[in-house]
């Protein structure tokens, strides 16, 4: 695509209303209802040694270069594969290998847009009072069967939809910029008023208080490299759809960095918010569907204005959850916009009946769970080693250093591409054989 030219679905308007769309991308429930588990349970403050040098790694070389690709290609998914495979006359492989990536952000979209139907079903039952006044666990599990939830499940998807049919600009990047920030906000005032309640210390010393002998366990370092990565959405997909819309005068290490900060400010603060209250409450500690859907609430049902807080709880999950999801949406819907040369409404209309065709057949919590397996741990990592493997070597890095440095008033460092092609490329194959020895590191 010639360096003049714009996507025709629109452009970010900014280095600002890019970085905060990646955010809204990377921060998901991930960050809410696993990350403040794991970083109690692995350590404390040890957990994030490991962690945050992770997380700046792969922030640094691994989102940098799907950014890098896709506005270098000035398209997504398939069309960046073509891009770096037709460098060694291979386009043809490209095209093919680019579809596992793509099948995986749409398998992820297809089990999360079900998980948000639980969210939004929680934030009626807590607007109505219904949450507040019933079990917790038996709520849950009306909505976490088979055929439960088809109403909620349905608007999540419909919610999705309308934002992309708006676009980059004022879809995808005007929405990023209303939720995102509110998601802090929310879960700031959340973090403080926890903060007051009798017995939250226990909450922080399981969170802060270091256990140093963690850091000599193997399962320490392998946890905290998957929270990271899967943390930061990187799919070999997704960002490099944004990285699409990117105007080339955009700092692509530094906004990715800066994606990294904020990733991690949120789940930081989502423990701060949570678990405090878990153990004010007397509750077990656990992650997953449990901790959000079932532990969280009981918390909310103890607590002074709980009703209120449960509130702004799931609408601020609601917050992270679509922007993550429209992510999704959005880099099958540019890839079958351009494979197929289809308009953008009717690639957005088809990922969308697809998206909730197959998930009103899962809505079971066993079902998507096994769903949702199996698309992290077989399909999601082989597509971000298909993504790095074929930015760094087939691609080549003087090609992506060329991208880099674009936008930028000093030249990328030589060991960028080192720590990329040595560190980053094994990393993500680790990644993939620890998944399926771990049965799921993310």
């Amino acid at each position: 695509m010639p360096e003049d030219s714009a996507h025709r679905n629109g452009s970010f308007s900014s280095s600002i209303g890019f970085v905060i769309a990646c955010v809204g991308s990377a921060v998901g429930l991930g960050n809410i209802w696993l990350f403040p588990y794991r970083l109690g349970q692995y350590g404390g403050a040890a957990f994030l040694i490991p962690y945050l040098f992770f997380i700046l790694l792969f922030g640094w070389v691994g989102l940098s270069a799907e950014f890098g690709i896709g506005r270098l290609a000035g398209t997504g998914t398939i069309g960046a594969y073509e891009y770096c495979f037709a460098a060694r006359g291979r386009k043809n492989v490209g095209s093919i290998l680019g579809w596992i990536p793509l099948i995986g952000s749409l398998g992820i979209a297809i089990g999360y847009a079900v998980i948000m139907g639980w969210v939004l079903n929680s934030l009626a039952g807590a607007v109505t009072g219904a949450l507040m006044t019933a079990q917790p666990q038996e709520f849950f599990k009306q909505a976490a069967v088979d055929f439960g939830n088809p109403f909620w499940h349905t608007v999540v998807v419909v919610v999705a939809c309308l934002i992309l049919l708006f676009g980059v600009t004022t879809g995808i990047e005007r929405v990023s910029r209303v939720l995102m920030p509110l998601f802090y906000l929310l879960f700031l005032a959340l973090a403080v008023w926890v903060a007051t309640q009798p017995g939250a210390g226990e909450g922080y010393r399981f969170l802060f208080v270091p256990d140093w002998s963690k850091l000599l366990e193997r399962d320490t370092w392998v946890m905290a490299m998957g929270q990271a990565f899967f943390s930061l959405s990187i799919t070999g997909s997704g960002m490099i759809v944004y990285g699409a819309y990117l105007d080339k005068k955009a700092d692509i290490p530094q906004a990715s960095l800066r994606t990294a900060l904020f990733d991690t400010m949120a789940a930081v603060l989502a423990a701060l918010a949570i678990m405090p209250a878990v153990f004010a409450y007397g509750l077990d500690v656990d992650s997953g569907p449990s901790l959000m859907f079932i532990t969280v609430p009981t918390v909310f049902q103890r607590m002074p204005l709980g009703r209120l807080f449960a509130i702004f709880f799931f609408v601020s999950v609601f917050f992270a959850g679509i922007t993550s999801l429209i992510n999704m949406f959005e880099a099958v819907t540019e890839s079958w916009q351009r494979y197929f040369k289809l308009s953008r409404r009717w690639a957005v209309l088809l990922c969308s009946v697809i998206t909730l065709g197959v998930g009103l057949f899962i809505e079971g919590e066993a079902k998507v769970g096994q769903w949702m397996d199996f698309i992290t741990v077989d399909v999601v990592p082989v597509g971000a080693v298909l993504g790095a493997v074929s930015i760094y070597y087939v691609l080549g890095w003087p090609k992506l250093k060329s991208e880099l440095e674009l936008g930028r008033k000093k030249p990328v460092p030589a060991a960028f591409g080192v720590v990329g092609r040595y560190l980053y490329v094994p990393l993500t194959v680790l990644v993939v054989i620890l998944g399926l020895v771990y049965g799921g590191i993310g």
